[in-house]
């Protein structure tokens, strides 16, 4: 392959689906937040498993009420409370009442529950209804939610808080999910020095490496840092070669991707054997990007300007490590946008998809994004930015003005 053969970001993402994603594990319920599926869940039972009441309040039958109002009120018999937990041993007929809080169990004979907001209490036994109900108000029915054999969650899904408690619900207190993608880091790069050190002129700071880590994490990946490469072919084919022996599912190099005399990336990955699917990404900022795969392990060179590195990671790899994660769907990379206007002009290079730091601002009743302009070596623009202002690989810059995609960050 030609060294800088440009794919399209889309091109790019086609690649993915010759990766497989990893195996499973099992893990209590309580572990779950945040992890992937790995099969379906399907409810065992209907639930509620029995007809429930949703407010606070007394069960009747509903015919008892017809033409109760504040100015005419029926009287009722109440005959007995419900106790959260029991299953009540009486029948409620026409004038009877039942006390009944929230979630208890309705007795047989009714099929409605006043709220105690429009009751009266004369006495311990008797009460004042003031307002009518209708069959089924206030109640909810056996298998209202969902009953069983339903599809509650589906293989591939990435568990919130309340799909804890669905499983909760139905008694499932342990778990398939997909094991956490391991992910080595490489930071390359001869000016490069470990964080703690003081720079001298010409030398700065590993921060790729860590804003790599806190992407991996934040989508349910374990970094694993394998250290630092000079730029030199044998030191970085060492440390490939050493990472590729730890069993990992992607490897990201930083830095090492851009054309240039001391470009060692490439000469690395051919070393160690690696096929290389693309070395060119149509992208702004991050166009000296690389994919590469060795025995089914995908490997991103990515371009070593903090800026870039971040966004390329954001855009290319987080998908990637989706799809490794058995999440689905995978893409898009950014999975909320929305719609701004574009507060000044913003030219931008034909055929690359651009993405530009944004500050989001309301004025008016409208939603407007200014752009930060920076060079993709600075890293506090994309700190400070709201959001990623989207311009597509066809257009030439948007206009002032002009209604705009914005991925918030």
């Amino acid at each position: 392959m030609e060294f800088f053969q440009v794919k399209t970001v889309k091109e790019i993402w086609d690649f993915f689906t010759q990766f497989e994603s990893v195996s499973y594990e099992e893990i209590p319920l309580e572990e779950g937040l945040g992890r992937v599926l790995y099969e379906d869940v399907f409810s065992p039972e209907d639930f509620p498993p029995f007809r429930r009441s949703t407010v606070d309040g007394y069960a009747l039958k509903s015919s008892s009420t017809f033409g109760a109002s504040s100015s005419f009120p029926l009287l009722f018999k109440v005959i007995g409370e419900i106790k959260m937990g029991e299953a009540p041993c009486l029948r409620v007929e026409e004038g009877e009442a039942v006390s009944i809080p929230t979630g208890g169990l309705l007795p047989e004979g009714a099929d409605a529950v006043v709220m105690v907001e429009y009751t009266r209490k004369l006495s311990p036994s008797e009460i004042e209804v003031v307002k009518a109900v209708s069959p089924g108000e206030n109640v909810m029915e056996k298998g209202e939610d969902f009953q069983k054999g339903d599809l509650l969650l589906e293989r591939g899904r990435r568990l919130k808080a309340q799909d804890l408690g669905i499983c909760a619900a139905i008694g499932l207190s342990r778990l398939k999910v997909f094991k956490r993608p391991k992910v080595g880091i490489i930071s390359t790069g001869d000016e490069i020095v470990p964080i703690e050190v003081t720079p001298k002129p010409g030398q700065i700071r590993n921060s790729n490496s860590y804003v790599l880590r806190g992407l991996v994490q934040q989508e349910g990946g374990v970094p694993v840092y394998l250290g630092h490469s000079g730029d030199e072919v044998e030191e970085l084919f060492s440390v490939l070669k050493g990472g590729l022996e730890k069993g990992l599912d992607m490897i990201l190099i930083s830095g090492g991707s851009s054309v240039g005399t001391r470009d060692v990336t490439l000469l690395a990955l051919k070393r160690i054997g690696a096929e290389v699917l693309a070395h060119g990404v149509a992208i702004n900022p991050g166009k000296p990007t690389l994919l590469a795969q060795k025995e089914g392990i995908p490997i991103f060179g990515l371009p070593g300007h903090p800026a870039s590195c971040a966004i390329v990671a954001m855009v290319l790899m987080v998908p990637l490590l989706r799809k490794l994660g058995g999440e689905s769907p995978f893409l898009p990379p950014f999975r909320t946008h929305l719609k701004a206007f574009s507060k000044k002009n913003i030219p931008s290079p034909s055929g690359r998809e651009d993405y530009v730091r944004v500050i989001l601002k309301e004025e008016e009743g409208k939603l407007w994004a200014e752009p930060i302009f920076s060079k993709s070596g600075a890293l506090l623009p994309l700190v400070k930015a709201h959001g990623l202002l989207f311009i597509e690989a066809e257009k030439e810059g948007v206009s002032k003005g002009e209604e705009v995609t914005v991925f918030p960050l």
